[in-house]
């Protein structure tokens, strides 16, 4: 069974840093897009950023600058930095990923299980 497993969440005073880390546990054969999403009680889960295994990057309005998204394929990693943290960026952060666990399977979606971060004021 494979799963997306998430790391780097936690408290952070406003205007600090945390890096949010994401891989897939299990053999796999290829992954496509990878991303994050965010989403907070009440509302819709929204984009933050993706990428693509080329390296084009997609970040939601008022995001870059301040958030970067980047990607090891030799470890089968994604990574967002969030730099400049404020209280509104409090949410549950979740990583998407599109994988290949075969070369004669199909690209499935999967999701992590969320990691919580907190920005105080």
């Amino acid at each position: 069974q494979v799963q997306l497993v998430e790391s780097g969440g936690g408290l952070v005073q406003a205007g600090g840093s945390l890096r949010l880390s994401c891989a897939p546990s299990g053999s796999i054969f290829s992954i496509g897009v990878m991303g994050w999403y965010r989403q907070v009680p009440g509302k819709q889960r929204e984009l933050v950023a993706t990428i693509t295994s080329g390296g084009i990057i997609k970040y939601a309005d008022g995001l870059k600058g301040r958030f970067t998204i980047s990607r090891d394929n030799a470890k089968n990693t994604v990574y967002l930095q969030m730099n400049r943290l404020k209280p509104e960026d409090t949410a549950v952060y979740y990583c998407n990923a599109e994988l290949r666990r075969a070369s004669w399977t199909s690209m499935y979606d999967y999701w992590g299980q969320g990691t919580q971060v907190t920005v105080s004021s």
